[in-house]
């Protein structure tokens, strides 16, 4: 990369005026911006924010679903020195709360959509309160007009961002991201695949997320390329057209999404085919050959780059888009650590890799297991955080004296640098004579079962317990409480059971299935949020 940023003020002044006449944003509603219009807009805001006192390292909340102004407001404030506190959309209004005053934040940018969720009394504290549908002003404290306030030249180690996040395990963190953190990631992505000004994004993630802040926003920005976003949710009827419109070249994605794409269009358009069953048995290469196609065009005919992270993606999948020559890329990382620790650029990948470390990140294996192989990630390099806002302790229990950081994971390394995540530290189950359990392998199992949909592995009073959600086609849930039903659920319950104990060690055998009747709930990558579920009893039918 010809630039080496050391600050989001850096990438901000060298994209408005480098790729001044280029487009920057797709959206619509008043929001398409060339990268000159965008410069301007930010200025224009940040002057704003000024005049009402908001200075240097003071916060700023940005509360609203992704458009072109999410990017606005972000920038308008990292770029003059001020600290953003990005939040998840579906946040309850508790959570809301919470870190709007523990960030001691002074300000806010929310949406309209989102305007009543945020709680009577903490718009009050407000300085000034900007809606990113318009960037019209929603409310103003008149005492905090000053036109005194002051924007400064941000340093590589200044907090840029601050957020929050409960992963799977409850308890949130604020994490503190300094700007040379995310101009690393920058840096990552561009070593792992070069963009540049003639790409096109699609955004679908959720922008508060670190993951599509860094690699799906801050990326694209540094190089001038074009990003677009949905104005609806990404739901297939929504998705497909739009992906036959923008014709994107780069997009980033959760498993989730591709795994239901192969689950609800691949495996069914097969298998109504003899002429592709066929092909399945005596010519597969030509098969994967004809599907591959067929999926490149569902994603526009152009992709260069479809990104998979936030968790684990299915094997069988995998296999899959590996075989058809679909560019799919795997990443690993955490907020923490802004977030990519590891990587694999597309037709680099391994079938269940998360592979080899980022540019300029360290990573290594510690307290191995000699009988697995198996240790905690830990990571250093540029890309690590600062630490926990307001919480040294807990900071304390993650970092080392000399920059290294335990991530929780487990993982394994081959001989050819490329490291396997076997699970979380805080997920495993210790079985009853000393061996390792990871419910994460059990449930791949479990899920590549025809009609399931997602499913979790915990431990209840010595027992596996997995509790599965199946496809909407499954069950009538309108006739629960009737014999045929309650009889067709236990059949389900019982061919589920042996299915996975036919495939898994004697240490992983699940004792008892559950039918969880709604989705698991998520985290903003959708994984599901595990800590609600462990001593939970299932809404199952009875």
């Amino acid at each position: 990369m010809k630039h080496d940023f050391q600050t989001l003020s850096e990438v901000f002044h060298h994209s408005i005026d480098k790729y001044s006449k280029r487009p920057a944003y797709e959206y619509g509603e008043g929001q398409d911006y060339s990268y000159a219009e965008f410069g301007d807009v930010c200025r224009r805001l940040s002057k704003n924010l000024a005049n009402f006192g908001i200075n240097p390292y003071d916060k700023v909340g940005l509360f609203s679903q992704n458009m072109p102004n999410w990017s606005v407001a972000f920038f308008s404030i990292v770029a003059f020195g001020r600290i953003v506190v990005p939040m998840l959309t579906e946040l309850s209004e508790n959570e809301i709360r919470n870190i709007l005053t523990h960030s001691d934040s002074k300000a806010l940018f929310v949406s309209k959509k989102l305007y009543s969720r945020v709680p009577e009394d903490i718009l009050e504290k407000m300085h000034i309160v900007i809606a990113t549908d318009d960037l019209s002003v929603l409310r103003a404290n008149d005492e905090a007009y000053t036109c005194d306030g002051k924007i400064n030249n941000p340093q590589p180690d200044d907090i840029s961002a601050l957020i929050y996040t409960s992963g799977t395990t409850g308890s949130a963190k604020g994490v503190m991201l300094s700007h040379k953190n995310l101009c690393a990631n920058i840096l990552e992505a561009w070593h792992t695949h070069k963009v540049g000004r003639k790409d096109v994004f699609l955004s679908i993630l959720p922008l508060a997320h670190t993951y599509e802040l860094s690699i799906g926003m801050l990326y694209p920005f540094s190089v001038g390329a074009k990003v677009c976003y949905l104005q609806k949710a990404p739901t297939p009827s929504v998705l497909i057209p739009t992906l036959k419109a923008v014709r994107p070249t780069a997009m980033l994605s959760v498993p989730l999404v591709i795994e239901k794409i192969y689950k609800s269009s691949v495996v069914p358009t097969i298998a109504k085919s003899h002429f592709l069953t066929s092909l399945k048995k005596f010519s597969p290469t030509l098969l994967y050959w004809l599907v591959g196609m067929k999926l490149k065009k569902t994603f526009g005919g152009r992709m260069k780059f479809f990104g998979i992270g936030g968790a684990k993606l299915d094997s069988e999948v995998e296999y899959f888009l590996g075989k058809a020559r679909f560019p799919y890329a795997i990443g690993y990382g955490l907020t923490e650590t802004a977030p990519l620790i590891c990587g694999a650029a597309p037709f680099k990948t391994r079938v269940g890799s998360t592979g080899t470390p980022a540019y300029g990140v360290q990573v290594k294996l510690d307290n191995i297991d000699p009988e697995t192989g198996e240790g905690e990630l830990v990571v250093k390099g540029d890309n690590v955080m600062r630490g926990y806002y307001k919480d040294y302790y807990r900071t304390l229990e993650v970092m080392t004296s000399d920059g290294w950081f335990h991530t929780g994971d487990l993982a394994a390394v081959d001989k050819k640098g490329r490291y396997f995540i076997k699970g979380r530290l805080g997920n495993m189950i210790l079985g009853p004579s000393g061996e390792n359990i990871y419910p994460e392998e059990i449930e791949s199992v479990i899920n590549n079962i025809d009609g399931i949909n997602e499913s979790i592995v915990v431990e209840r009073g010595g027992r596996l317990v997995a509790l599965v959600h199946f496809d909407d086609n499954v069950l009538d849930w309108n006739t629960e409480n009737q014999d045929k039903f309650l009889y067709e659920l236990e059949k389900k319950k019982q061919e589920i059971l042996e299915f996975v104990n036919s495939h898994v060690n004697k240490s992983s055998k699940i004792k008892e299935v559950e039918v969880e009747k709604e989705p698991f709930a998520k985290t903003a990558t959708l994984k599901i949020k595990r800590f609600l579920y462990k001593d939970k009893k299932s809404g199952e039918a009875k």
